[in-house]
């Protein structure tokens, strides 16, 4: 195992690229080599966020001028349909960690379905392995390509995967409603959305369709072993970062909402950074923002075998950058938390 790993960010201006840098940053065992984006090409990395500071990261510069020999692992932080045509340039012993749709999906068509663009690297797809780190320890030290979720699906199938799993609840009515702060729309977020008052209102949108139903159907539907179709509504709402994903479930025969509280708790009582809040207590984005944590709540209703599940995450961290990092210090055999503690 080697002492430090040499590290380039494809990306590294917009929101989670600059949190890739944070964190790396502080890592003691990484070196960034190379910080690379399509603009702001010779410029020093505080001109976009006055908070890093380390005086002896690299200047930004293009992609083309990467030494590949020199390094470890590529993180690509850049818009869908990017990742896919970079990886072809790396070395096969490089590890690509890719935080975009790229490599989220088994099948091209499907990809194709719902980014509407045709995937450059099929071949590759095999070598790529969808991780949430706590349901992918055991296996992701084997793939070249760590895809990481979306910030929506891991807030959702961190509570969802275990009990889904065991059959506890029936997976034909499961109703997701997510709130992400604006940052999760990346910074042109003003193009993306043409909605009146944007920073002053709660604004739904994707509502049935929004892309990130096509990864939670497809893992869900892998621990389910049938189909599963989720009925999911995000809504932006006037906060920079964060996402609360409540989710109303019905259980399955005798089991109530205590039953699933104390089998999730169980469950993930290895995993570092889940965590969870008193059985039907409320939780809030407050709990996790600035942390690699997901928080989860399990409350009770009125109604029987009706349940509802709370789950917080930053979506910037645990919904991105942080997760990264804890795909890579398992990939390469450190503690999971070693730079995001």
């Amino acid at each position: 195992m080697k002492d430090s790993l040499n590290i380039v960010i494809v990306g590294a201006t917009g929101y989670i690229g600059l949190e890739l840098i944070k964190i790396l940053s502080r890592h003691p065992r990484v070196k960034i080599l190379y910080l690379c984006a399509t603009k702001s090409i010779g410029k020093n990395i505080c001109y976009f966020d006055k908070k890093i500071r380390k005086k002896n990261l690299p200047t930004i510069s293009k992609v083309e001028k990467v030494d590949w020999s020199k390094i470890d692992v590529l993180f690509t932080a850049l818009p869908n349909g990017e990742a896919h045509k970079i990886v072809k340039k790396i070395p096969e012993d490089t590890k690509l960690i890719d935080l975009s749709a790229d490599f989220r999906l088994d099948d091209f068509k499907v990809y194709k379905k719902w980014y509407g663009i045709e995937h450059n690297s099929k071949n590759l797809m095999k070598k790529s392995i969808y991780a949430i780190t706590e349901f992918s320890k055991d296996k992701i030290k084997n793939f070249k390509i760590i895809s990481c979720p979306g910030c929506y699906p891991t807030s959702i199938q961190i509570p969802l995967i275990p009990i889904i799993k065991k059959k506890l609840i029936n997976t034909k009515n499961i109703i997701i409603d997510s709130k992400s702060g604006y940052s999760g729309a990346g910074k042109n977020i003003k193009k993306k959305f043409k909605f009146k008052n944007l920073f002053n209102s709660v604004s739904a949108y994707g509502v049935g369709y929004h892309r990130h139903v096509a990864e939670i159907d497809q893992e869900l539907s892998k621990v389910s072993k049938r189909e599963v179709r989720v009925l999911f509504t995000p809504h932006l709402i006037p906060m920079f970062r964060g996402i609360l994903s409540t989710i109303y479930l019905e259980t399955n025969g005798k089991i109530n909402a205590k039953n699933i509280y104390k089998f999730l708790k169980k469950y993930h009582q290895s995993n570092y950074f889940v965590r969870f809040a008193k059985f039907n207590s409320p939780i809030s984005t407050g709990d996790v923002i600035n942390t690699n944590h997901c928080k989860i709540s399990v409350c009770e209703t009125r109604k029987k075998n009706n349940i509802i599940i709370i789950s917080a995450i930053d979506n910037l961290i645990k919904g991105g950058s942080g997760q990264a990092v804890q795909n890579m210090n398992i990939a390469y055999g450190m503690k999971e938390n070693l730079g995001l503690s």
